[in-house]
């Protein structure tokens, strides 16, 4: 097995990492910023390397500095986790070239999902059903871009070709604003992603989120996890997820799940993934793959039992994946709520010092963050600071144990956003399950 991991990352997902390793007896080393010193994970790894000050582009996206830190410490891997540089190829290819083992895939496969233009024409190929859309870039043309637009028929989406976080896209309803909302989403896309290229797609007005879950080991050898919920959003960005998918049917999760299998063997993917779908009136629409492990990956660990990050090592290891499609089973039900540290309702980051932390408990709940009594919650970062996950034997069991969970935790000190996931929790729309994409933004008026 591997015998020294450098964990490229921070929070809640730099700690769920590092306890994977210790159930493996692989070493652990954090790379850190200088506001980092505190974090858990870095107290409790083996070994601890400073990479820099706490603005992101000068730590945790300084690649020569993480290299070094594999270097100095005679680690054999780098796992990225997710966000600041798990699905930039470059990295991935220079950890490589520097002798290491990238804990993800190829770098070939992460341009060609990084890339949406690409990774559509990829998803196409291997029979994986699509949006309906502009097959490649818009060009300078606006009268063939009308033309493009019309064939697809209104209303449509502009969005960066590089694009993600919510970045990048723009709703579209008639020719007479098209040319210009292209120019200016091209303008977007430069700015944010150094790539300027858009493409065009059939927006669909009332779609859930509904991704699917895989392990692929590169070797010829894939299987699906299931699907997960992930409609309540705000702004693009996930809130509230959920495994499985409420009113997918057995029938339909073999279906997709199947030629989501087929599409990372015929690219020989490696490592874990996540094709994302718009799921509407029946049908799945492939938007993107995330090569990497999500934010959500609990649920799905609850309802099959399989611990993702662990068989990320396995596959990095250069081992054959340990499972078959008939192996995977899903029982029960999972729901996940993102902790951040922000305002429930103006939604204003809270950075700051934890006075008082106290998790919930009992039967069924998991709760994955980094933070504790006396913690002070950087500015420099992303706002959340934990995942708050409950299972049941069904969705009813499982949201009621939710509900108790958030009435049980405490966090004091900082704004978070508790209150709004009671809120959710309690909606009647949300508990009969299957709300779209525009639900939550909609029903807090933005």
């Amino acid at each position: 097995m591997l015998s020294k991991v450098v964990i490229a990352n921070r929070g809640e997902i730099a700690l769920r990492i590092l306890r994977a390793c210790r159930e493996l007896g692989i070493k652990t080393v954090a790379v850190h910023s200088e506001a980092d010193r505190d974090l858990k994970h870095v107290r409790l790894a083996d070994e601890a390397v400073c990479i820099g000050p706490a603005p992101s582009d000068q730590s945790y996206l300084n690649v020569p500095a993480i290299i070094s830190a594999a270097e100095v410490t005679d680690a054999v891997a780098i796992h990225p986790g997710y966000g600041f540089l798990s699905e930039n190829a470059d990295f991935a290819e220079r950890v490589e070239d520097s002798g290491f083992i990238f804990i993800g895939p190829k770098a070939e496969s992460i341009r060609i999902m990084g890339d949406k233009v690409e990774a559509i024409k990829a998803m196409k190929s291997a029979g994986v059903p699509c949006v309906p859309g502009s097959d490649g870039p818009l060009g300078e043309d606006n009268d063939e871009n009308i033309k493009i637009a019309n064939k697809i028929g209104y209303p449509i989406i502009i969005k960066a070709a590089g694009g993600g976080g919510g970045r990048g896209m723009r709703v579209v309803h008639s020719d007479a604003t098209l040319t210009n909302s292209v120019a200016l989403t091209k303008q977007e896309a430069g700015t944010f992603f150094g790539n300027n290229m858009v493409y065009m797609e059939k927006y669909l007005e009332t779609p859930r989120h509904v991704e699917i879950q895989i392990l692929s080991d590169g070797q010829g050898n894939a299987v699906h996890l299931g699907e997960r919920d992930c409609s309540m959003q705000r702004r693009n960005q996930k809130v509230v997820e959920e495994a499985p998918a409420p009113g997918i049917t057995p029938k339909q999760r073999k279906k997709i799940g199947q030629r989501c299998v087929d599409a990372c063997n015929k690219i020989k993917y490696r490592g874990a993934g996540t094709f994302e779908f718009l799921y509407q009136d029946g049908e799945f629409y492939f938007i993107e793959m995330n090569t990497r492990v999500q934010v959500e990956h609990p649920v799905t660990e609850m309802i099959t039992g399989i611990d993702i990050i662990k068989e990320q090592l396995y596959i990095a290891d250069g081992q054959k994946l340990r499972m078959k499609q008939s192996d995977i089973e899903i029982k029960g039900h999972a729901i996940e709520c993102r902790l951040n540290a922000e305002h429930s309702k103006t939604f204003i980051p809270s950075p700051g010092k934890i006075e008082r932390y106290h998790p919930p408990g009992g039967p069924g709940i998991r709760v994955d963050t980094h933070i504790y009594g006396g913690y002070t919650v950087p500015p420099h970062y992303d706002s959340m600071i934990g995942k708050l996950i409950a299972y049941g034997c069904d969705r009813e069991v499982a949201l009621a144990r939710m509900q108790g969970a958030l009435d049980e935790i405490s966090i004091t000190g900082i704004n978070t956003n508790i209150e709004l996931h009671k809120e959710i929790l309690a909606d009647a729309n949300f508990q009969a399950g299957g709300t779209n994409i525009h639900y939550l933004e909609k029903k807090l008026g933005i």
